[in-house]
């Protein structure tokens, strides 16, 4: 296994600095005597893995321009942004896997990134590059199932249910619950987001003098500092682990003759094809690779590409 990439061990930075972002849905509402689909947004921390949920009323570009400028204007500009590859965040739904035309690739890159913001896409066939989203995404829709409603909701009642449920996500526990100490309470993304578990705070006699200004503000520093220990302490061990692939293979090399693996292709259906070039990742590993086929040109992630063994055979030994 390779090392984390850079966004998931981002400690001391501002949440929401490296995101992700998918869609999920359609959701049904009624608007007057019509019933109208939306799309939930979700965006996510990649460090701190929160969640920031946006409602999208369409699968246009637009839209989702308009979803990502309203994330920015509540949680801030982002270093980078991550998201699957093509035009569309494919999701499981038929209507999202029909609108791979509807949204612009080129044209969300052209507004968002900028000196201070990079878009990140992942190779085509790889959900498993964005399961930190993938992950929460099904989180979302767990607790959204247990929120039942007698009819359809309005779009003022989904947008509460979907705020709540950002809520229930982010007071989440990101590490062990102790039990024997009942004061010490587990990390939560809300930790970072509003300073405790469930956004409450003891209250405070107003008082703007500077005494006073300069120790709350050193005790919220202290506060800040404490959280991110624990981050690093509990938290940071449990993505460090490593559970299998312990042992080096040979990576995939331009020139090697692969089959493409795709579940969707008809059985015994292989599409071969020949690298003619790989991506390296920071650690040096090959994580995907292009391939020339009869059909054209494929970006793959290695994990769907099989090594062919077609080299000659060693000459039989003389009688």
């Amino acid at each position: 296994m390779g090392d984390l990439p850079e966004s998931r061990l981002a400690a001391f930075t501002r949440p929401f600095s490296y995101t992700g972002i998918d869609y999920f849905g359609p959701m049904h509402v009624v608007v007057g005597r019509r019933v109208e689909k939306r799309w939930g947004v979700l965006l996510t921390c990649m460090t701190i893995r929160a969640i920031h949920i946006e409602i999208a009323h369409s699968l246009t570009t637009d839209s989702c321009i308009l979803a990502l400028r309203n994330f920015i204007a509540r949680r801030g500009t982002p270093l980078e942004i991550f998201s699957d590859c093509g035009t569309n965040f494919v999701g499981a739904s038929r209507e999202l896997r029909n609108s791979k035309e509807k949204i612009d690739q080129v044209k969300m890159m052209e507004f968002f990134e900028s000196s201070d913001t990079k878009w990140t896409f992942n190779p085509p066939a790889a959900p498993h590059f964005g399961g930190c989203w993938e992950r929460l995404i099904q989180s979302v829709k767990r607790t959204l199932m247990q929120i039942k409603t007698k009819r359809l909701p309005t779009d003022e009642i989904l947008r509460n249910m979907l705020l709540e449920t950002e809520m229930i996500i982010n007071s989440r526990p990101l590490t062990q619950v102790p039990l024997q100490d009942e004061n010490s309470t587990p990390i939560t993304p809300n930790h970072f987001l509003l300073g405790s578990s469930n956004g409450s705070k003891p209250p405070i006699a107003f008082n703007d003098s500077p005494v006073m200004l300069r120790h709350s503000w050193k005790m919220s520093q202290a506060f800040a500092d404490e959280f991110w220990k624990k981050w690093v302490n509990e938290y940071l061990p449990t993505l460090t682990r490593r559970t299998k692939w312990f042992q080096p293979v040979k990576p995939i090399e331009t020139g090697d003759i692969v089959l493409v693996v795709d579940n969707t292709l008809p059985r015994n259906c292989w599409p071969r094809g020949r690298v003619i070039s790989v991506v390296h990742s920071k650690d040096g590993q090959v994580r995907r690779g292009v391939v020339q086929t009869m059909h054209g040109l494929l970006e793959r992630p290695v994990v769907k590409l099989a090594f062919l063994d077609v080299g000659s055979n060693p000459s039989k030994p003389s009688q």
